[in-house]
């Protein structure tokens, strides 16, 4: 790379980008703000699923007092299919390329409609281990800790995991989490597993991995991820450092959450999505006659999910048309197999 290349790679690094979940949001606040997103929570015949998952969920939504004309208090009625949860995230409204998993995506919004559903609908999620990468400010995995065993939350950047790790305390009187929750740092750059550091004066313990949260972590069956995908540099590591994590302990299946971002191409003399296209290069599609023989390329197997039939539980967020939702699993080669059993989602 010249130096001409590098500070064109260097003026974007600092150039400020902003989420569109934040249009609206009060401008130049260059710092953290906090927002408070609506969790919808049904109240059907299954309502003993949900008793406990949120710790104010039976708690009334802050309703202004009416009169009418002869001055007699009009009393609202509650509505009967769902009732409400806030969530608080402290986030910011703009940021760097490189910190970008300080602001609310929506795609992480997404993801966290898809674990809501999977926790009001069913018990597949109960008592699991859990992996999330990028998890940003941590929205998915707080509201996973509703139900699971273990959940790790992970990034790169300190910044990043402090607001994350403030995140989870912030919801603590509001989530009734079952889960430990460890906020840990992850570079995809340097694979899996991560270095374990012993040194207990290093400045970055708090988020260092011990040996058992590593043996712990690759017997997780559920990896989740959201707006990973903006750069084909970061898309490769992604998917080389996946294969390292999937192909180790039990059986894993990633959930993976994305927004569809179209630029013009001077190459293409077109509008294109190049990053989408980077990301699904490195995956063949559920039904391709070569998709589960063990020895092809790629290694991994992916299906889109039907966005349909996922009601949208967190409220404040326009889902739009550009946002997917993904199950891969990676083929194990033969040599790999073993006798992990499929705990799939």
């Amino acid at each position: 790379m010249n130096a001409e290349d590098s500070a064109i790679d260097d003026e974007k690094e600092r150039r400020l980008v902003m989420s569109e979940v934040h249009l609206g949001c009060p401008p130049g606040i260059s710092g953290p703000h906090i927002s408070h997103f609506t969790v919808s929570i049904p109240s059907d015949s299954k309502s003993n699923r949900f008793s406990g998952l949120f710790k104010d969920e039976a708690a009334p939504m802050h309703r202004t007092i009416c009169v009418d004309e002869d001055g007699d208090l009009v009393l609202t009625r509650r509505n009967s299919t769902t009732h409400n949860c806030r969530i608080t995230v402290q986030h910011n409204i703009t940021s760097s390329i490189s910190c970008v998993g300080l602001q609310l995506w929506k795609a992480e919004l997404l993801l966290s409609d898809f674990v809501l559903h999977k926790m009001f609908t069913s018990s597949v999620l109960d008592g699991i281990i859990s992996l999330e990468l990028g998890a940003g400010t941590g929205l998915v995995g707080i509201l996973l800790a509703c139900v699971a065993k273990t959940v790790f939350l992970t990034d790169r950047d300190e910044e990043i995991l402090d607001n994350c790790a403030i995140n989870v305390q912030l919801n603590s009187g509001v989530v009734n989490y079952q889960a430990a929750i460890h906020v840990r740092e992850l570079d995809w750059m340097n694979f899996w597993p991560p270095k374990v550091i012993v040194e207990t004066s290093s400045s970055q313990r708090w988020y260092s991995w011990t040996s058992s949260e590593i043996e712990e972590a690759q017997r997780a069956s559920l990896l989740l991820a959201a707006d990973v995908i903006y750069s084909d540099n970061l898309t490769d590591s992604f998917f080389h450092m996946l294969e390292r994590l999937m192909s180790v302990g039990a059986n894993k299946v990633l959930y993976l959450a994305l927004e569809k971002r179209y630029n013009f191409s001077l190459d293409d003399h077109d509008v294109v999505a190049n990053g989408y296209s980077r990301f699904r290069s490195y995956f063949a599609e559920e039904g391709d006659s070569e998709a589960f023989d063990p020895e092809s390329s790629p290694s991994f197997v992916g299906k889109r999910v039907d966005l349909t039939i996922i009601p949208q539980y967190m409220e404040e967020y326009d889902r739009g048309s550009d946002v997917e939702l993904w199950e891969i699993k990676y083929k194990r080669r033969r040599h790999e197999l073993g006798d992990s059993s499929q705990q799939y989602c």
